[in-house]
């Protein structure tokens, strides 16, 4: 019976390397697999922290998720891929996905964003796809596309656009990237009214030249303030020593015909 007792132990060890425990990190309300987490209809509000590291796939899709805060994500250097739609997002801090450097698609449609910040996507130096599609978004800051040097592919559709002077940076951005834009007919103008349902990436130049010919920056306005009263009082010094002048003149004319008198 001696002899059968350590080839036991060892296969034992070697059923064991072979097929290891599930890992703990894997949190209890997602189904975790080969690095591929989905966390998706689990009725969450907020982002799970327990996550392993080597995660490369996580999936929030139909949550109640809200509100994207600083650090809402444990470290996953690895993550390449994070679906956050149909969730009720309205509000994603600056600092939400910092520590998702490697992340190469992102996909938050069918939210409630009204508003991004440029800061907010500074870490994803590798994101290839942005997917923000069906929100509330009425304008959307260039910067905000500057920052993702790798971006391939942008989904805008269903939208509320304000195709107005404040979306200008914009049209010229997607001009100039055509290329990267998926679905551009369902990019629609929502106000002004007369260009409601309008396809946006069917305006021309000609749509913002009214824009182009008015539009004053801060220190036009600073430049402005300053020399309207400075004008004001130069004119009256001019004024006043051109009045004194001209009494002075007067009155050393009148001078000579008193004396000859």
């Amino acid at each position: 019976m001696g002899c059968w007792r350590v080839p036991s132990m060892v296969l034992a060890c070697l059923l064991l390397l072979l097929c290891p425990l599930p890992s703990p990190a894997c949190s209890t309300t997602c189904h975790c697999s080969l690095g591929e987490v989905d966390c998706s209809e689990r009725a969450l509000r907020e982002v799970p922290q327990s996550l392993s590291a080597n995660t490369t796939s996580l999936r929030l899709s139909y949550n109640f998720i809200s509100v994207l805060g600083p650090l809402s994500f444990p470290p996953l250097p690895e993550l390449l891929l994070l679906s956050l739609s149909h969730n009720h997002l309205e509000l994603i801090h600056s600092q939400a996905l910092v520590g998702l450097r490697m992340l190469q698609e992102l996909d938050l449609s069918n939210n409630y964003v009204t508003v991004l910040s440029p800061e907010t996507f500074l870490p994803l130096t590798n994101l290839a796809l942005l997917n923000l599609g069906s929100n509330r978004l009425g304008e959307l800051e260039p910067g905000v596309l500057h920052v993702l040097p790798q971006l391939r592919a942008l989904l805008l559709q269903d939208n509320p656009w304000e195709c107005s002077c404040r979306i200008l940076p914009l049209w010229r951005w997607l001009s100039r990237n055509r290329e990267k834009v998926r679905e551009k007919s369902s990019i629609l103008c929502r106000v002004p009214e007369q260009l409601n349902k309008y396809p946006f990436m069917a305006l021309g130049n000609e749509s913002f030249r009214q824009c182009q010919e008015t539009s004053l920056s801060p220190l036009h306005y600073i430049a402005f303030l300053t020399i309207g009263p400075f004008s004001f009082l130069a004119s009256i010094f001019f004024c006043t020593f051109m009045g004194s002048t001209t009494v002075a003149y007067h009155n050393l004319r009148k001078e000579p015909h008193f004396w000859r008198r």
